[in-house]
């Protein structure tokens, strides 16, 4: 099982003031073993996620993700797709999945980059 999600890291421009410059990384995380993986990339599309998934996720996963629409298709690659409306809820009240492993990923991975250089 593996739980996946995008997030942006900021940077500032001179160090003050609203941010303009934006990373975007995608990762995942192995819910068992706690392996990760994070991939810098310039756009959050279909194609582009959809790489990265068949590079990193071996087929017949189960993958949870929040329901992006760049991952509505993932069933149709051979991967079995539980998802989250965080607009709802954070926990799925029937299956139990979430993504809250992924999302404490990027808090933790954030607070080791100073704002002025992520």
């Amino acid at each position: 099982m593996v739980k996946i999600d995008e997030s942006k890291f900021r940077k500032r421009k001179y160090y003050k003031g609203h941010h303009i410059e934006c990373q975007c990384v995608f990762g995942g995380i192995q819910r068992t073993s706690g392996q990760i993986f994070l991939v810098p990339v310039e756009k959050r599309d279909k194609n582009t996620l959809t790489k990265i998934i068949l590079a990193w996720i071996k087929p017949r996963t189960t993958i949870i993700s929040d329901c992006w629409k760049a991952y509505y298709d993932l069933e149709d690659l051979g991967y079995s797709h539980l998802t989250i409306n965080h607009s709802i809820t954070f926990v799925d009240p029937v299956t139990g999945a979430h993504t809250n492993s992924i999302e404490s990923t990027w808090r933790h991975a954030k607070r080791f980059i100073p704002d002025y250089s992520r």
